[in-house]
């Protein structure tokens, strides 16, 4: 098993690492929409947020020679998720080939780390 922090990548808000790797199984760890050069200031709205989990998320698989192709999996964390629902599924949908789209959990959740509207996690797969 490999523990993975990721140099220049997202500032951890909890003790963490930015993945385990396992079997050729990658587990990311949720990214917060805040930026390395910014920890904890937030973008406004849940497009812009969306694309800073994502980026984020990028920033981190990149470290580890992967790519948004790898993922197998997405956990997605919304606060407002009636409100939001759409909107980040059309920033979220714009990541992925049409035919490449990774299994996905989408929850309510009352409250995230910096009162975040998103928290995006990943099981990725090395190729063999």
């Amino acid at each position: 098993m490999k523990f993975h922090m990721i140099a220049g990548g997202p500032r951890p808000v909890a003790p963490f690492s930015h993945a385990v790797e396992t079997d050729g199984f990658v587990f990311v760890t949720g990214q917060m929409p805040d930026t390395p050069d910014a920890p904890g200031k937030l973008p406004d709205g849940i497009e812009a947020q969306t694309r800073a989990v994502m980026e984020n998320l990028r920033l981190v698989l990149a470290g580890l020679d992967l790519g948004f192709e790898h993922i197998v999996m997405a956990r997605i964390y919304l606060t407002r998720f009636k409100e939001d629902y759409a909107a980040m599924n059309a920033t979220y949908r714009s990541y992925f080939a049409a035919d490449r789209l990774p299994a996905r959990t989408c929850v309510g959740v009352t409250v995230l780390a910096y009162e975040a509207l998103i928290e995006i996690d990943l099981v990725c797969r090395r190729p063999a």
